[in-house]
């Protein structure tokens, strides 16, 4: 039941009015709009909705169908050179695995076989006296045949050049007729595999006498 209007008290003081006139809604952190106005969208607004087109994407939508058939034959060039350049830095790789690979296995071989130096030295020195015979010339055959398959190869023979590199002088005569330093006897001979010295060849070389001086005027 609603109750009847009551008038003022003048022995009560008047009614505080308060009036909101803030322009930013507190609630929705907007800013206010008087009742009826439409709303206006603001300049960063417009600039958010529709960005400049700038740069790169610029220069294509300004550009035409000429500019960018050239950039993209430019784009496919450089593609091109870095496709080559990582296909030659493979290759490079690949070589270098296999000369490592290569030269590991030689290195083992070379292990292994350096072990069995005293026995070709054994059959060497059996083989000058007359003892290598019968089974003994069959055995030594077929170790000496494996060697070599594994790539041992003997180095120094009789009658050819002394090289310091291969070989090793025990010995020195003077013989004449001879145009240098030559092995004439190999005391012991050397072994290589593939490129790599496994023990040099120890010789007794002969060497050109010394020219005689004039004789004095």
């Amino acid at each position: 039941m609603k109750q009847p209007d009551q008038p003022p008290r003048p022995d009560l003081p008047p009614l505080v009015v308060i009036r909101d006139r803030r322009s930013i809604d507190p609630v929705a952190l907007r800013p206010r709009r008087p009742e009826g106005q439409e709303a206006t969208p603001s300049a960063h607004t417009a600039a958010s909705a529709d960005p400049p087109v700038t740069g790169r994407h610029a220069a294509h939508s300004a550009s035409g169908p000429e500019d960018r058939i050239r950039q993209l034959e430019a784009d496919l060039a450089e593609r091109t050179e870095d496709l080559q350049r990582v296909k030659a830095e493979y290759d490079n790789y690949r070589k270098r695995v296999r000369r490592d690979r290569l030269a590991i296995r030689e290195a083992a071989v070379a292990n292994v076989l350096a072990g069995l130096l005293p026995v070709l030295d054994a059959i060497d020195r059996a083989r000058a006296q007359g003892h290598v015979t019968g089974g003994f010339h069959q055995v030594a055959g077929i170790l000496e045949s494996h060697l070599a398959a594994l790539g041992l190869h003997s180095v120094g023979e009789s009658g050819e050049p002394f090289d310091p590199h291969i070989h090793e002088a025990l010995t020195s005569t003077i013989a004449s007729g001879t145009t240098g330093t030559t092995c004439i006897e190999v005391l012991r001979p050397g072994y290589r595999v593939g490129a790599h010295l496994m023990r040099a060849a120890q010789v007794a070389v002969a060497e050109r006498p010394a020219p005689s001086p004039p004789p004095p005027r």
